[in-house]
Order: C-alpha cells, then sequence, then structure tokens
C-alpha cells in the first residue's frame, strides 16, 4: 500500500466520525465569546481601549495559543480511542511495518489539527469584523495581519495536534491522553514558568502569539523551530512505545 493511500485512510477514519463536529462546536463557543466581549467588554475604567488600535485588535483574535491546546486534545483523543476501542488493530494488519502507519497516523492529525486552527482563526476574525461596528472603532488590522493570524493559527493547530497524538499514542486510553495533553499545554506551562523564569520565551502560547505576531519574545524562526520541538518529542516518543510495545 503506498504511504499516500495509508494517509488518505487515517485522513478518512478522522472525519467519519462526530469528533470533528463536536471540536466545530466548541470553536463556534469560542469565536461567539470573544464576539461578546467585542460588544459588551470594556476596560476597567469602562472604554474600550483594548480594541483602540491594529496591534490590539490583532491581539484578541490571535489564535494560535487556543489551536494547540484544542487541537492537542483532537489528536490526543484522534489516536488514543484507537487503541482504546481496538480498531488501529486492523490497521497495523494491513501495515504490519508500525512506523508507516504511526507516520501516517501523524500527518493526517496534524492537517486535521491545522483545519482546526485555521478554522478557528477564520471564526474569530468573522466575529471580531461583525462586531466591531456596534463599537467606535472600525477595523483596522491589515490584510498581512489577517493572515499571519491564519497562518499561525494552522502551524500552531497541526503542531498541537501532532502533540496530543504522541501523548495518545503512548497513554492508549482516552482519558489519559485527554489528561495528558492538558498537564502538558495547560497546567504545566506555568509551573515551568515559575520554577524558571527564563523559560516564559519558550512556552506554547508564548511561542503561538510570536507566530500571530503579537508576541515579541523571540524571532519568528525561532519560535516556528521551538514549537516543532514541542510536538516532535512526544510524537517520537510515541511511535518508540508503539514500536516495541504490543497492540492489546
Amino acid at each position: 500500500m503506498s504511504y499516500l493511500r495509508i494517509i488518505r485512510a487515517e485522513l478518512r477514519k478522522l472525519t467519519s466520525t462526530k469528533m470533528p463536529w463536536a471540536f466545530l462546536a466548541v470553536l463556534v463557543v469560542v469565536a461567539a465569546t470573544t464576539a461578546t466581549a467585542v460588544v459588551w467588554g470594556t476596560d476597567m475604567d469602562g472604554s474600550k481601549t483594548f480594541i483602540s488600535t491594529a496591534d490590539d485588535q490583532q491581539s484578541l483574535m490571535a489564535f494560535a495559543a487556543n489551536a494547540v491546546v484544542i487541537a492537542g486534545l483532537f489528536g490526543a483523543v484522534a489516536v488514543a480511542r484507537e487503541y482504546s476501542y481496538h480498531t488501529v488493530i486492523p490497521t497495523f494488519l494491513a501495515i504490519p511495518r508500525r512506523h508507516r502507519a504511526v507516520l501516517a497516523q501523524y500527518v493526517a492529525v496534524a492537517i486535521g489539527g491545522a483545519a482546526v486552527g485555521l478554522v478557528g482563526a477564520g471564526l474569530t476574525v468573522i466575529a471580531i469584523a461583525l462586531t466591531l461596528p456596534t463599537t467606535a472603532f472600525g477595523f483596522l488590522v491589515s490584510a498581512n495581519g489577517v493572515v499571519q493570524v491564519l497562518a499561525a493559527s494552522a502551524f500552531a493547530g497541526a503542531a498541537g495536534a501532532v502533540l496530543g497524538a504522541g501523548i495518545g499514542a503512548v497513554v492508549r486510553n482516552t482519558g489519559g491522553a485527554v489528561t495528558g495533553a492538558v498537564l502538558v499545554l495547560v497546567i504545566a506551562p506555568p509551573l515551568i514558568i515559575q520554577l524558571a523564569s527564563g523559560a516564559t520565551s519558550w512556552v506554547p502560547n508564548t511561542l503561538a502569539n510570536v507566530l500571530s505576531g503579537v508576541g515579541h519574545d523571540v524571532s519568528t524562526p525561532t519560535a516556528l523551530v521551538a514549537i516543532a520541538t514541542w510536538a516532535a518529542v512526544p510524537a517520537a516518543a510515541g511511535l518508540v512505545t508503539v514500536i516495541r510495545r504490543d497492540v492489546a
């Protein structure tokens, strides 16, 4: 079986269940929450300075940090459920070289994660654009700024999904994989920062903001490499685990 056919088969697995619709609902809720903030939200003094400049608006629509977490959960669930329900067994019977199956799964999950990030960012941008006319401010973000937000969210989503997929391959239990993804992406970063203040620039949400153009802790190329590394480590661990451990 060609590698492209394996990837297509993995993509069909992702799109043949209700899981994508559940994550789409989450993205809609996030966009609706952002729209609510634009319409009714104010600063402490009652003003709306948080949307008064192009930089402020781009910061509000920067979805990449959310994309890492949401897509991380997407990847964790997508992979772990195959082991929980033993649907991965037919895959390994058809593709005895497990590394090919796992890598194809990572590619498919990365594509799904990129879609999660892109759709989430798109919905957020649309929500902000539609609600700004209810305020005294217009849409100030340039076309290049919008493209940067969308591209950053797609990349962050792909990286987050691969990270979650690696955790799912190691844990092989849906609940445990979700817990692991939350631990790595939500709970661990603040703790790491508390233990080493210099690590602030290297946690996923900071790196994602750099990619979105609303942070300058590191350079954009450095942020790309760093966030890819966050994804690569658990993905490599998952690959090694699957190769060495029994399926069932």
